[in-house]
């Protein structure tokens, strides 16, 4: 028996947050080293250097600066994401004419997650934002190019609310919905391709292949996700964290000064942690939504 549409979405979205806290606990230092070398690439000499000053500058807790709206952001993203992605499902069922339930294509799926990337875009930006100001604060503030450095959470959202306003928390939304629709068609159609790869090669349906081709394929999924949309990503961080400075240009405008003046390589500064963190962070986040959602409609099948 399929559980009722409300109930289907509610587990989706519950598997999609146990997915999202995974997927931050495994990742956060990487995603922390990322956004520092996005936001200054001449001030580390590469990935090792910027981990290892910031663990010698601030401690550990320099790593984890960001995680409760890292979580905040992951939960609310990857929950929303889950739940549009069901939904999205079956609107593709409904155009592609096919049954509710039909199972779909691996391209369907991933068109049905590109779609579904739009919603969680609108939850994700304003928790982005607070976390890569925070994750690049430290060097803000030593590079004078901010009078005051603000540590938490709170005092980064009173700031935007005065010096920004409500609208404020959506600086940089433009370039996360334009970095999430490419970027997720990637994400879903290459773990969706791997998962079927696995099962093919395994003799067994998709959803039997077990523990480490999941993670295998999640990790996968999040490489080419991140290929795909780095040079993006990156304009995305520089424009949220130097707005804190004041007036900050859009997208194309940041984009054509980090080409000009810094050149390609600027634009993919930080690839290594991000290409690192990938398998471990999106193998579990894709772990965590699989196995929580099997579990909760486990419960429906009679």
């Amino acid at each position: 028996m399929a559980p009722h549409p409300v109930v289907q979405a509610i587990i989706d979205l519950s598997a999609g947050a146990i997915g999202g806290t995974a997927c931050v606990f495994s990742g956060q230092p990487l995603d922390t080293a990322k956004v520092k070398m996005q936001t200054f690439p001449t001030l580390y000499r590469g990935f090792v250097h910027c981990f290892v000053s910031t663990y010698k500058q601030v401690g550990l807790r320099g790593l984890y600066q960001g995680t409760t709206p890292a979580l905040m952001a992951n939960i609310a993203e990857n929950s929303v994401l889950f739940m549009s992605y069901g939904f999205c499902q079956e609107v593709v069922r409904f155009v592609s004419g096919q049954e509710k339930g039909a199972v779909l294509s691996d391209m369907q799926k991933a068109y049905a997650g590109s779609v579904a990337s739009v919603f969680s875009s609108l939850v994700l930006c304003p928790t982005e934002l607070v976390k890569c100001r925070l994750q690049a604060m430290h060097e803000m503030a030593t590079s004078g190019k901010i009078a005051t450095s603000q540590n938490t959470v709170w005092s980064v959202v009173k700031s935007i609310m005065h010096n920004d306003g409500p609208a404020g928390f959506f600086l940089g939304l433009t370039t996360t919905i334009a970095r999430e629709i490419p970027g997720y068609f990637c994400f879903f159609g290459a773990y969706e391709l791997c998962r079927s790869l696995f099962a093919d090669y395994m003799h067994c349906s998709k959803d039997d292949i077990g523990v480490a081709p999941i993670v295998f394929s999640g990790g996968f999924g999040g490489a080419c996700l991140w290929l795909v949309v780095y040079p993006m990503d990156c304009v995305k961080s520089r424009i949220q964290v130097m707005s804190m400075t004041g007036r900050q240009a859009g997208f194309f405008k940041t984009f054509m000064h980090i080409f000009r003046t810094e050149g390609v390589r600027a634009l993919y500064s930080g690839l290594t942690p991000t290409m690192i963190r990938t398998f471990p962070a999106n193998g579990a986040l894709f772990l965590g939504y699989e196995a929580s959602r099997k579990l909760m409609m486990s419960h429906f099948d009679g």
